[in-house]
């Protein structure tokens, strides 16, 4: 038997061993380092591992920032270098979307399947002779639709959609209103997806040189342009980019939005050169559209025709030909004050406008209604740079006008009479002076700007009631 000394003494022996940690014991310290040099990991482990780490660094760099940064919110992201995994990735994740969101749209097929399911299923307006179709039409035919061409033509026979259309005194809607939006809305989501491939930093804005390739790719798409010589072809695109940018891009930045671009009547008269060829257009239409093929070589036979030394730029005396020299010439000194890009050629060259600045020029001139032509040109107007023309600012301007008018063999008149004139028309909010919200908010802001800049535009004014009278005039018939 123990005695209870010897109990005691081998309990108190036990109790006060001490074990060693795991962290000291050989075994532990070398399966540690093994599992840490990743030797003994598959690939996808070693992937994982790499990615916690990846993870956690960026988390540690961004909670660093967050402290040092304080309350001020992060404005700038980085771009991803090139090369870099991290474009890669975001690249791949571009295209897979667009890729996704491309398929998901009608073809000229589905367009035209749909087009002949709507007229099938309708019905024909005894009034009118109009194809109408009530709720129950619309959604038989979504079920249609749905079933022949597939589940992507689904979201356009929403109950929202339905209700957006005008509707007759037994609930009906025409099909045409509905096939129409049906065709914008495809033009439009696959012109987004065209600009978006382009847009290589992918910020959602366009530059200049992206532009004219997304132009460039609409080319053989376009009826009207089908034809087109292959060397003006680049020269073209130029031309045609420069009216987005004017309209798109106010701040001049040098990029464009792309939401602004969809949503701008730019695009829209752009479009049109697909509907019919352009010998069955007058004219007219043809001058009128900034894209059409006739407008470009006209603008590029006016610039060649004012460039008299062929130098590729215009100077002041090179633009003072424009328009039959009716612009005056104060006006032709604050273009190239406020707007003119000066060439890096050379000091000789400073005071020169290149191509794009001629092109702004013309756009502005010819789209003066506008906010942004208005805006362009109030720069101008604005002579001492203060934000709003005084009358002294509008007796100055006028002067070169009346001079012109003169010259012209016109009769005699009085700039104080006209200066009160144009108050009247604007009827600023301060009596004092106009400002350039004065000239949007008059909608005679064009006018205005006419009459002050070109003797041709002010002698419209004071003839419109004669021009407006042989308008309304119908065309004398030919005699037999």
């Amino acid at each position: 038997m123990y005695s209870g000394s010897s109990d005691g003494e081998s309990h108190d022996t036990s109790t006060h061993r001490k074990i060693p940690p795991a962290s000291s014991m050989l075994w532990v310290r070398n399966l540690r380092r093994y599992i840490g040099s990743g030797a003994g990991l598959g690939s996808e482990a070693l992937m994982e591992l790499e990615t916690k780490r990846i993870l956690l660094e960026i988390f540690k760099d961004k909670q660093q920032k967050s402290q040092e940064a304080g309350t001020i919110p992060s404005f700038y992201k980085k771009k991803p270098e090139a090369g870099s995994i991290s474009q890669r990735v975001q690249k791949l994740a571009k295209y897979r979307f667009l890729k996704k969101q491309s398929d998901l749209l009608l073809n000229a097929d589905d367009l035209s399947a749909m087009w002949a399911y709507l007229r099938e299923n309708c019905v024909i307006d005894d009034g009118t002779g109009a194809e109408k179709m009530n709720y129950e039409d619309f959604c038989h035919i979504a079920s249609v639709c749905t079933e022949q061409i597939g589940p992507k033509c689904r979201r356009f026979f929403s109950p929202s959609n339905f209700m957006k259309f005008e509707k007759d005194e037994a609930g009906r809607i025409a099909i045409l209103p509905f096939y129409l939006y049906v065709m914008r809305t495809v033009s439009l989501t696959q012109a987004r997806i065209d600009m978006s491939e382009l847009d290589e930093d992918s910020d959602g804005f366009l530059q200049s040189v992206e532009m004219e390739a997304y132009i460039s790719g609409l080319i053989p798409n376009l009826a009207q342009l089908r034809d087109m010589p292959a060397a003006f072809s680049q020269m073209y695109c130029r031309i045609a980019s420069q009216k987005f940018f004017f309209f798109c891009d106010p701040h001049r930045r040098g990029k464009a939005c792309i939401k602004k671009i969809l949503l701008s009547n730019c695009l829209q008269e752009l479009m049109e050169l697909h509907q019919e060829s352009e010998e069955e257009v007058t004219d007219t239409e043809q001058a009128e559209n900034w894209f059409s093929l006739t407008s470009a070589q006209r603008i590029c036979d006016m610039f060649l025709a004012l460039d008299k030394d062929m130098s590729g730029s215009l100077s002041k005396q090179e633009l003072k030909e424009y328009a039959d020299g009716t612009l005056t010439e104060i006006f032709i000194e604050r273009v190239f004050d406020e707007h003119g890009r000066r060439c890096k050629s050379g000091a000789s060259n400073s005071r020169e406008m290149d191509f794009d600045s001629f092109l702004d020029f013309v756009l502005a001139l010819e789209n003066k209604d506008t906010p942004e032509g208005l805006t362009y040109l109030f720069r101008c107007l604005d002579l001492q740079g203060r934000g709003f023309l005084t009358t002294a600012d509008i007796h100055s301007l006028f002067r070169d006008v009346h001079q012109k008018w003169i010259e012209g063999g016109n009769y005699e008149l009085c700039i104080e009479d006209v200066r009160d004139e144009i108050w009247d028309m604007v009827k600023p909010s301060d009596p004092l002076k106009i400002t350039l919200g004065d000239l949007l908010g008059c909608k005679q802001g064009g006018t205005v700007a006419s009459m002050l800049i070109d003797v041709r535009g002010f002698w419209a004014h004071d003839n419109r009631e004669n021009l407006l009278q042989e308008e309304e005039e119908p065309p004398e018939e030919e005699s037999q």
